[in-house]
């Protein structure tokens, strides 16, 4: 009896309304965290020591990539050769030799062009470097013709200081153009192997690394490839739209070094966002030294409207069909690319962005065929072992359902 009271006067244990306890809860969501931030950890470090492992290979992955974009381009020329009697062999070196002519004549042509307008456009930028000395010197500035002097002087005197160091540069810049021609000489190599032994390589993939592996292999590398070269001609497409308008306002306006800066308006659209804001920049500062402060302004106009027909109607509607990628990507890409390979970096960071954003996509489908939110239909394969694939992601989850 005495215990049946001390029983009532107890107050009640607290008890969860759904009669899940709430530290359980949590600890469940601090395990699933640590797992994850695990996996992150151990997924940074591989992807750290790969990129240790890779760099010093990166004097041969650097030939084999341009190669790989090379071929994109040249690859519609080789088939459409191969479809009218023409052997692999002769096939890569007809698209590859007429792919150097064609570049050798436009070399030549900016090279006669800046011969030809390179005295005038020196004895305009004398004169331009001539008005702006007179107009320092005058209100609101007011500086005299001895302090200009004085600072040339200094800097005459530092340049003169640094001789040696300049003369190293030049050892130092001399080496680096050897180094670029000898990766240029061994992608072209590259790319004449790759145009002709292209098609042979998917196979051989398969017999090294099994069926299983082979048929994901294939798709992925496949779609990779249907990416990259899509990419690559919708550039060259954005890029000779914006040479065409701004060169051909170039020569409307006869500012010298039309055809150069063409050129390099044609070159600069292949780093998205950076490259055509810089070939831009240089042919209104070439209109500001050469024609004048107006010229200049209306090369500017012609750049601006150029850029908005890129940015608003060519980019959108081109661009999403080949690559998918947001534009913020394609930003940062550029950005981490030029910041640790330079210009080529910065050339070669969107094609990069385009390739990873194949591969997530791809293992984010084969993860949905495995959780059932996409069925073996729903996915559009590449190749007819990404048909495969799909039915086998749909068949392992059916298994794992009816088990």
């Amino acid at each position: 009896m005495a215990r049946r009271l001390e029983s009532q006067d107890q107050p009640p244990e607290p008890s969860s309304p759904t009669g899940v306890d709430r530290g359980e809860v949590i600890s469940r969501g601090l395990r699933w965290t640590s797992s994850w931030a695990l996996r992150t950890i151990v997924v940074l470090i591989a992807l750290y020591l790969l990129e240790r492992a890779l760099a010093p290979l990166w004097v041969a992955l650097l030939p084999l990539i341009l190669a790989l974009v090379i071929s994109t381009v040249l690859w519609p020329v080789a088939r459409w050769l191969g479809e009218r009697g023409f052997p692999p062999a002769l096939a890569a070196a007809t698209s590859l030799l007429g792919a150097l002519v064609v570049l050798g004549g436009v070399i030549v042509a900016i090279a006669t062009s800046v011969a030809d307008q390179s005295e005038d456009l020196a004895n305009r930028s004398i004169g331009g470097v001539n008005k702006l000395r007179d107009w320092v010197q005058g209100p609101p500035l007011n500086i005299r013709p001895e302090q200009i002097d004085d600072g040339v002087k200094a800097i005459t005197d530092r340049l003169r200081e640094s001789g040696a160091q300049v003369a190293g540069g030049v050892f130092t810049g001399v080496s680096a153009a050897g180094a670029v021609i000898v990766t240029l000489l061994l992608s072209l190599v590259l790319t004449f192997f790759m145009i002709k032994d292209g098609p042979r390589f998917l196979p051989m993939l398969r017999r090294l690394t099994g069926e299983r592996a082979g048929a994901h292999l294939t798709e992925l590398l496949t779609r990779m490839w249907n990416t990259l070269s899509g990419f690559i001609r919708t550039q060259a497409i954005v890029s000779m739209v914006d040479a065409v308008f701004i060169g051909a306002g170039l020569l409307i306006l006869r500012v010298p070094l039309a055809l150069p800066l063409t050129a390099l308006t044609f070159l600069g659209g292949f780093i998205p966002i950076v490259g055509a804001t810089v070939a831009g920049a240089l042919a209104v500062l070439v209109a500001l030294v050469s024609n004048g402060f107006v010229t200049a302004l209306i090369v500017l106009g012609i750049v601006i409207a150029v850029q908005q027909l890129e940015g608003h109607v060519l980019q959108p509607v081109l661009q999403s069909r080949s690559m998918n990628v947001h534009p913020a990507l394609v930003l940062l890409g550029v950005t981490v690319g030029s910041a640790t390979q330079g210009i080529i970096g910065a050339f070669l960071a969107v094609p990069v962005v385009a390739v990873l954003a194949v591969l997530l996509r791809y293992l984010g489908e084969q993860v949905d065929l495995r959780t059932g939110a996409t069925q073996a239909s729903d996915v559009s394969p590449a190749t007819p072992h990404g048909e495969i694939t799909a039915k086998a992601g749909e068949a392992a989850y059916r298994q794992h359902s009816a088990g």
